[in-house]
């Protein structure tokens, strides 16, 4: 009864707003900007997150199942910090990703807007697609 009654009270808002004393709020009342998340959440939200990416590929780009695991990662990782729209505009990169040569899909990944934006993350992302690997930081985790 108590959830039933904080509901009533604060509200469920799925999107962050300011509450009347100016704190970043989302759900119930959930004082952001103060408490913040527990890393279990953040790992929810991940779930969720990469459940919503691997959908969205699967909607958009079917052939993407074809790729190997490591080749998938890259286009969820992509899709997860793109969203699905921003990814689909790396035209030339998904084409040479669907046809499978992985220098021309590395390339286009290169000279992008994306790659000088997100540093370290590009590269690990390009070494994944020419490799087919994991990589080194990700040993023993």
């Amino acid at each position: 009864m108590i959830e039933k009654l904080l509901i009533l009270n604060e509200g469920i808002k799925t999107i962050p707003y300011r509450c009347t004393a100016g704190k970043l709020t989302i759900g119930v009342g959930r004082n952001l900007d103060d408490r913040g998340i527990t890393p279990e959440e953040a790992r929810y939200l991940l779930r969720n997150d990469l459940a919503r990416a691997q959908a969205d590929l699967d909607k958009y780009l079917p052939w993407w199942n074809g790729l190997s695991e490591v080749r998938r990662a890259v286009m969820i990782d992509m899709a997860f910090n793109l969203g699905i729209h921003g990814l689909l505009k790396f035209r030339n990169t998904l084409e040479a990703l669907r046809r499978g040569d992985w220098q021309a899909a590395s390339a286009e990944m290169k000279n992008s807007k994306w790659y000088r934006d997100v540093g370290r993350r590009g590269d690990r992302l390009i070494q994944m697609v020419l490799t087919d690997s994991w990589p080194k930081e990700l040993e023993g985790r």
